[in-house]
């Protein structure tokens, strides 16, 4: 793997494990999935497709993060708000 490509592979690595300390099935079970995602694709050597499975865990980052601003959301409404 080119050595930019790999910088990016890891960014993404730290920053989904930071993501996935706050998964709603626990930290421990994201962690189990990532290392098994990461170690699925570990072979690939073809830069597009490496381009191209980065794009798709920058794409599950945003999602979490969506996810984690919802929950807060929720639990503020619920908070302020009887419904």
């Amino acid at each position: 793997m080119a050595n930019p490509l790999r910088s990016e592979v890891f960014r993404l690595y730290k920053n989904l494990l930071y993501l996935g300390r706050e998964y709603p099935k626990g930290g421990d079970y994201f962690r189990d999935r990532l290392r098994a995602a990461f170690a699925r694709n570990k072979a690939v050597e073809d830069p597009e497709q490496i381009k191209a499975l980065i794009a798709r865990g920058e794409y599950v980052a945003r999602e979490l993060e969506a996810l984690y601003y919802l929950r807060k959301y929720r639990a503020m409404k619920k908070h302020y708000y009887e419904d």
